[in-house]
């Protein structure tokens, strides 16, 4: 399977030089736009995270029975860009205090979440969130509920969804930020 938008192998061995990161802030449909046009990002795919059930499929996800958020993985190179940086993009880019929800897209699916690989990157990302909840306080917003976590298993979602706002660019996209930003 090739990216849509760039060509690149979306499953498979990636450049040494790259590392990999899973993010859920809503429709998995925006927010690969969002990572996709990145300087560095080496590929993205949509996704399935988080959740208890093997090789789910999009009907199962959207009940909830799964435990499953729509993510993103993103693969990206490291000398180009860090994990830093990805991280302000994207708790820029939706409501991390929204819950199980962003926007109009209601569900435990829709929750924000950041899928670490290793504990150093779970570092980074705790740090990230605690620089951002400050940034929010300042704008009376409410407490950040992204779930944080350890997570190596991600299943690529169906073909359709792969790349969806490339392939159809008047699709919906409900992703929305708060408009803080890191100073």
């Amino acid at each position: 399977m090739k990216h849509f938008v760039n060509g690149r192998d979306l499953l498979g061995v990636y450049p040494e030089n790259t590392d990999e990161i899973i993010l859920g802030a809503g429709c998995f449909w925006g927010v690969e736009r969002v990572f996709w046009q990145l300087e560095g990002i080496w590929v993205t795919y949509a996704s399935y995270c988080g959740g208890n059930r093997p090789n789910p499929n999009y009907d199962q996800v959207c009940t909830g029975v799964t435990g499953h958020a729509e993510t993103v993985n993103i693969i990206f190179e490291k000398d180009k860009i860090n994990l830093e940086e990805i991280l302000r993009v994207f708790w820029e880019c939706h409501d991390p205090t929204q819950g199980m929800r962003q926007g109009n897209d209601i569900g435990s699916q829709y929750r924000s979440a950041i899928f670490c690989k290793d504990t150093h990157q779970f570092e980074i990302a705790s740090e990230s969130k605690e620089k951002y909840q400050s940034i929010l306080n300042e704008s009376n917003f409410s407490t950040i509920t992204t779930e944080i976590a350890i997570q190596n298993t991600s299943y690529a979602a169906e073909d359709y969804h792969q790349q969806y706002l490339a392939k159809n660019p008047s699709g919906y996209c409900g992703i929305k930020g708060t408009g803080c930003a890191y100073k």
